[in-house]
This record gives C-alpha cells, structure tokens and sequence, in this order.
C-alpha cells in the first residue's frame, strides 16, 4: 500500500520540479526573442562615440522573470553583463503586475490574469500571489538583492545622491544605474496611501495604467479607454508632490490629454512609437508628442515591431528623427521594453546598433549624446526631486 502511494508521488513531485523548474523559462524565452536579421556595420567610429556616451533606456520588465539579473543569461533581452557591454549608464526597471488573458492592442478587461500564474510558478512568496502591491514590492526587493549582491556593479537610483553618485562612478562597461518604475498603477489596490509605500520601495516612475482600465484611468487598450478618474486625479498630484515620474504609456488618449492638460511637472512616455512613422494604436500622434514636450518631458521610443512598424535600428532612428523634426533633440530617447514579451533585433549588449543608425541618419554627436541618454537623465534629474514647500504652496493656492 505504501509502495504503491509513493510511486504516484514521486513522479507527481517529478512533474513538480519539471513545471515549477523549467516551464518560466521556456515561457520567457519563447516570449522575448532575438529575431536574428542582419545587424548593420559598426564603424570605429560609431564604437568610440558609444564609449563616451551615458546611456539610459527607460522601460524594460526583466524584474518579472524568475532569473539572477547579475548572471549572464542565454534567453530575453537584459542582465548585467550585458548592461555592461552596452555601456549602458542607467536602466529603469519596471514592475508588471497584471496582465489580460488574450492582450491586444485593441480591447481588454482586467476581469483575467497572465502573470498571477507566472508568478505562483516561479515560486514567488505566497503574498505576492493575492496582492499585486506585494508583487510590486517584491520586485524592489529582487533588485534591492541584485545591488547588494553586485559589488558595485550595480548602483540603485532613488534621489539626487545617488543620481549624483552614479554620474561620477560610471564608466565603459562598469556601474549600471538601476530605477524602479510602475507598468499600471492597479497596484495601488485602491488606496492612495499605498503609492508612499511603493516610493519608500525605491519606485521613481509610474505609468497609470496597462493593458486595461484601472480604478486610476483608462487604457489605450482597454474597454472604455476614459480619463483619469477622480481617484487617478488624487494619484497624479501625490505623484508630483513626492517625486514619481508620470509616465503616459499606454494611456488613452483622452488620459493622455488630461494628463497633458493638468501636467505641473514633466512627463514622460517611457516605451512605444509615433504614428507618423508606425501608425499602431499604442503609438503617439504629433499632438501628443507636441504636448510632451511643453511640459519638457522625454518620449521613449522602442525597439520592436509595434513601436516603429519593423526591428532594425534604421526604423529606430527614424522615429527618433521624426520626434526631433517636429519639437527639437531635447524631448526623445529611448525605451526599450526589452523583456516585456517583445521580439527586437538586438540586445542591451548592442545598442551602438542605434549608435551608428543615427550617425548614418545624420544625427550630429551631440544630438546622439541627447538622445541616448542625455534627456532622460535631465528628465529624471528633475523629476526624482520632491516639490519645495514654495512649490506645494503654489499647488493649493491655485
């Protein structure tokens, strides 16, 4: 009898070990492919100018796989090492809670999840499977270890210091600075109090919303795709009092307005495309780009198909080209969203693949140096600061 319960178990504890052991990382690297195209020549040229450069990507979600960012890894998009090897100055990590079954770009409730699964699979503590303010959390305690464990390899960014800190310290292939982000703030779980718990986390940046509409706004791809809700209102200006970065990715439209409209502080659109070069739903109309960059804010422009219609670096450049044609160098950067189930031609480690694709755009050195990182550190620079007692009195006054 016991023979006979111990065979059915062990093969089932077998099954276990094959499920919770190999199928998140079957899954992760099914979802965020290399597509293999042919890269374009790298001149020496090209290569010298990326050494000097300080490079900063503004959206990626490798927080949610279930691997050490500090190994080298032989699936997705990012680790350390290869950080390194782009000579990347500071990477913003973003926090993905929840997604829909089915997720397009069209129309989502939030009535399924994908990653709740993903999340008990890869073995998450128990609280962060019925909390998604849990799960945000333990993603700033993943990478809180990953600094720790780095031995200076990795440098947390969450005020002026360390901002400051980091600029001094990075060099070719040395410290990576690492920011927490926010993809959908359904984490707040309804309560306000709860975005001073995510900042005392380390979190610098949120979007408002995700694949679907939250109890913050509408999403751009959600049922209803409204504005910001009464509470969204409340949220946005805490947000700018302490220091959080509004990030409008995949906001509505009519969010998206509303934001602009309301907007004390500059705003950002971490990661997607314009719709004069890639005419997707997802991506920016010249409005809204136009209105971007009067609050002085940085759009993020991505690496795959459904940002930029295609995956060289060529059609990067040249939605990067349409940013600066419209409102100047100073308002466009990039944003990957390496690892957040996206297919792209290349990996953080050869981002001088967009290096020498503006350089051949006729982008000059300097508006390389804006573009790669230099208006996303000036964005951030300003917006991790939380407002003066001058400025808050200015706010309730008017």
């Amino acid at each position: 009898m016991r023979k006979r319960f111990w065979i059915p178990a062990a093969a089932l504890a077998v099954a276990a070990i094959g499920f919770f052991g190999v199928a998140p990382g079957y899954l992760e690297a099914s979802m965020n492919r290399v597509d293999g195209k042919e890269l374009i020549k790298v001149s020496p040229e090209a290569e010298a100018l990326h050494q000097s450069l300080l490079i900063v990507d503004l959206h990626s979600d490798t927080l949610m796989w279930k691997r050490n960012l500090l190994d080298p890894a032989n699936r997705g998009h990012q680790d350390l090492p290869r950080l390194q090897a782009g000579n990347v100055a500071l990477q913003v990590f973003s926090s993905v809670t929840k997604t829909p079954r089915g997720q397009n770009y069209d129309s989502n409730s939030g009535d399924t999840d994908n990653i709740t699964p993903l999340v008990i699979a890869q073995l998450q503590p128990r609280k962060t499977w019925s909390s998604l303010l849990e799960c945000s959390l333990f993603h700033a305690e993943k990478l809180d270890r990953a600094v720790a464990g780095a031995e200076g390899g990795l440098l947390k960014v969450s005020d002026e210091a360390s901002f400051d800190r980091l600029l001094a310290a990075h060099k070719p292939g040395g410290t990576v600075g690492a920011m927490l982000s926010i993809e959908g703030l359904q984490n707040l779980e309804g309560k306000l109090e709860n975005l001073d718990r995510l900042y005392a986390a380390g979190f610098r940046m949120a979007g408002l919303v995700h694949f679907y509409d939250n109890d913050v706004a509408g999403s751009l791809h959600g049922v209803n795709k409204g504005g910001l809700t009464p509470f969204g209102r409340k949220v946005m200006g805490r947000m700018e009092e302490i220091g959080m970065i509004v990030d409008i990715a995949h906001c509505s439209h009519q969010c998206v307005a509303e934001i602009l409209a309301t907007a004390r502080r500059p705003v950002v659109s971490s990661h997607g495309g314009v719709q004069a070069v890639c005419k997707v739903n997802r991506n920016l109309s010249d409005d809204e780009i136009r209105g971007v960059a009067r609050t002085g804010g940085v759009i993020g422009i991505g690496y795959w198909d459904a940002a930029i219609c295609d995956t060289s670096p060529r059609a990067i450049a040249k939605a990067i080209r349409h940013v600066r044609d419209l409102v100047g160098i100073d308002y466009v950067g990039l944003g990957s969203d390496y690892d957040g189930g996206t297919t792209v031609r290349f990996d953080t480690s050869h981002l001088v693949q967009i290096t020498q694709a503006l350089m051949d755009e006729g982008f000059t050195a300097a508006e390389i140096r804006a573009v790669m990182g230099g208006n996303a550190l000036r964005l951030i620079r300003a917006g991790i600061v939380p407002m003066s007692p001058a400025q808050l009195e200015q706010k309730r006054a008017s």
